[in-house]
C-alpha cells in the first residue's frame, strides 16, 4: 500500500478548519465572560483587527500570549 502525500489544497483546508475551530473556541471563552454579547459578535471582534482574515487573527491571538 503506497502512502500518498496530502495535496496542498488538502493541507490548506485542514489548517483552515483548525483555525476556524480555534476562533470558535476563543469566541465561546469570551461568551462565558460576556454573556450579553452574541457569540457571532465576539467572533467578529476577534477577526476585525485582521481585516476578517481568520489566519491572521489566529497569529495575532497566539503571538499576544
Amino acid at each position: 500500500m503506497k502512502l500518498t502525500k496530502p495535496t496542498l489544497l488538502e493541507r490548506i483546508t485542514a489548517i483552515r478548519d483548525e483555525v476556524h475551530a480555534f476562533i470558535d473556541a476563543k469566541a465561546e471563552e469570551m461568551k462565558a465572560e460576556n454573556p450579553g454579547i452574541p457569540v457571532g459578535v465576539l467572533r467578529n471582534m476577534l477577526t476585525a483587527g485582521s481585516g476578517g482574515c481568520q489566519c491572521r487573527a489566529y497569529l495575532d491571538i497566539t503571538e499576544a500570549k
